[in-house]
């Protein structure tokens, strides 16, 4: 069976986008699709950014945890919440740190937002930014709206058979990805 770690990036206090992260997890979990584990980056406290891994000459042990979670991760599913039209700078920070651990690693994001819009702004630049450093991008997306309508604390969707439904089409693909780029 194949992992997917979700990365769930925020790390601000109060957070509302962890939300989509635990319903990801009890989705994928209750549905018996894949071995799934969340990676909170407000667990780990990083420093910002000085160099990458590869070049560190003493990294910490939080840093080469991490790096071994995505290593060992079939695929990435990203939560992220939008941040006056970007991604926040805890994800910009992660990914510069690692390179060859991102490389063909099949990754799809789910964007997250108070408001209607539902975080499309974050896209292009994220995108980009995991492009550049060689991972693969499931070209569908998640997008959450009004988090706060969206999902209750515990993770569960207020309208379960409509975001199931959406959630299934999205994990299929990244499943799918995973599969193909693994033979």
């Amino acid at each position: 069976m194949k992992h997917i770690a979700i990365l769930s990036s925020s790390v601000r206090e109060g957070a509302k986008s962890p939300r989509v992260a635990r319903y990801f997890q009890q989705y994928i979990t209750s549905n018996n699709l894949a071995e799934v584990s969340i990676i909170d980056l407000a667990e780990y406290d990083f420093p910002i950014f000085n160099e990458r891994l590869r070049f560190q000459k003493n990294p910490s042990e939080k840093v080469l945890d991490f790096a071994s979670k995505i290593t060992a991760a079939d695929a990435i599913l990203i939560v992220t919440p939008e941040y006056n039209g970007g991604y926040p700078a805890s994800l910009k920070n992660v990914t510069d740190l690692l390179y060859d651990e991102w490389k063909r690693k099949p990754i799809a994001v789910s964007m997250v937002s108070a408001g209607a819009f539902a975080g499309t702004q974050v896209i292009t630049s994220l995108l980009f930014t995991l492009w550049k450093i060689g991972a693969t991008m499931v070209p569908t997306m998640f997008p959450v709206a009004t988090i706060e309508k969206s999902f209750d604390e515990q993770g569960n969707a207020m309208d379960k058979e409509a975001t199931d439904k959406r959630a299934g089409a999205f994990i299929n693909e990244l499943l799918w990805y995973t599969e193909k780029l693994s033979s």
